[in-house]
């Protein structure tokens, strides 16, 4: 448990320093961090998914209505899920929207255009 709060320390540290921010968007990417963190532990090591997680999911969501807050919010997500490295199991990564009942416009992958998308 120590080391998933440790690297879930290392992530959040490394997006807000090095999360890029646009400069329409109000979202930064230490509030995304802060409302996925709860996830990590299900991204890298499986098990039940934690409500905290939804919650957060959901939250996020919420707040990211503009088109710059949506890109920023993928984009944060995006880094985040890189600097878990292997540690990062995409596929959970990618269900948990879903598995939340949250309706995102963009696939959480590491591959995703976060500027091809445009609300």
């Amino acid at each position: 448990m120590a080391g998933v709060m440790k690297l879930a320390c290392l992530v959040l540290a490394c997006m807000i320093v090095a999360g890029p921010i646009t400069a329409n968007a109000a979202l930064t990417c230490g509030t995304v961090n802060s409302n996925v963190a709860p996830c990590i532990g299900y991204i890298t090591q499986g098990g039940p998914l934690p409500g905290a997680c939804c919650t957060g999911v959901s939250k996020l969501n919420s707040m990211a209505r503009t088109t710059p807050d949506r890109q920023q919010a993928c984009r944060c997500l995006k880094t985040a899920a890189s600097a878990l490295g292997p540690n990062l199991n995409a596929g959970r990564a990618a269900g948990i929207p879903k598995a939340c009942g949250v309706s995102v416009p963009f696939p959480i992958s590491t591959n995703t255009n976060c500027n091809m998308y445009v609300y």
